[in-house]
C-alpha cells in the first residue's frame, strides 16, 4: 500500500514540510555527484555509525540529526518524501511551524537511538528520514484515524487505487515493521556476520515516540 494523497485539507502553507523535502532532495543530489569513495566518506561522517556513537557520544551526537537528511538511493528518497508530503502538512498545521520542526527532528533522533540500541557495536551506517517520518505517522494515526487516504495497491501485476482510513494504512505499516523488526533480531541471533538493510527499529521507535510527543506539542489543542 503506497499513499498518493489524503482527503484531509489544511488551511496553512506547510513551509516546514516543503523545506524538509527540499533539504532532503538537495542533500541527495549532492550524494549522487560523489564518487564511491567520497560517498562512503560522506556517509561515514554524517550518518549514525552505532559503534562510533557508543564509543564517542560527545563527538557523534550530531549525526542523530544529520543522518535524517541522507538517503541510500532514489527509491529510499522518493518513498520517504511522498509519505512526508501526504502526512506532514496536517501535523504541521496542528503543532505550528516551529513546534513541528522540533517534533520532527526529535522523533528522528530518538528513532536513530532506538536502532542504535539494537546494535550498539554495529559498524553499518544508519541513515534516512524514515524514523522522523514514522513519528509524523504516529501523530497522524492518533489525531486523524478516520481520514481517508487514497492509496496505490500492488497485487502482482495488477495495480489500482483505493481509499482507506488512515488507521488501516498506517496500522499495517506499523505491524509490518514490528514483524520485520522481530524477524531481523532472530536473523541476527542466528548469524555470525553483521547484516544491513531496513532500519525497522528506527521506524518502530519513531512511530511510538511520535504518538507520545505529539500530544505534548499540542496535537489536540483547540483551534
Amino acid at each position: 500500500m503506497f499513499p498518493l494523497y489524503d482527503e484531509n485539507p489544511t488551511r496553512i502553507t506547510p513551509y516546514i514540510t516543503y523545506g524538509l523535502i527540499g533539504m532532503n532532495i538537495i542533500v541527495f543530489l549532492h550524494e549522487v555527484t560523489l564518487s564511491n569513495r567520497q560517498l562512503q566518506e560522506f556517509l561515514h561522517l554524517y550518518a549514525v555509525v552505532p559503534e562510533e556513537l557508543t564509543t564517542n557520544l560527545a563527538g557523534e551526537w550530531t549525526t542523530l540529526f544529520t543522518s535524517q537528511f541522507l538517503h541510500g538511493g532514489w527509491w529510499h528518497l522518493i518513498s520517504n518524501m511522498i509519505f512526508l508530503w501526504v502526512f506532514g502538512n496536517n501535523i504541521e498545521e496542528r503543532l505550528g511551524h516551529l513546534k513541528y520542526l522540533i517534533f520532527y527532528l526529535a522523533c528522528g533522533a530518538l528513532a536513530a537511538l532506538c536502532q542504535w540500541f539494537i546494535g550498539m557495536n554495529s559498524e553499518i551506517p544508519s541513515l534516512g528520514a524514515s524514523g522522523a517520518i514514522s513519528g509524523v505517522l504516529g501523530a497522524y494515526i492518533i489525531r486523524f484515524p478516520h481520514a481517508r487516504i487514497t492509496t496505490l495497491i500492488f497485487l502482482g501485476f495488477f495495480v489500482t487505487t483505493i481509499s482507506v482510513p488512515a488507521m488501516l494504512m498506517i496500522g499495517i505499516f506499523f505491524i509490518q515493521n514490528v514483524i520485520s523488526g522481530l524477524a531481523s533480531l532472530q536473523a541476527a541471533a542466528n548469524m555470525s556476520v553483521e547484516t544491513g538493510g531496513v532500519a525497522y527499529w528506527a521506524h518502530i521507535g519513531g512511530f511510538v515516540f511520535g504518538m507520545i510527543l505529539a500530544p505534548l506539542f499540542g496535537l489536540f489543542r483547540r483551534d
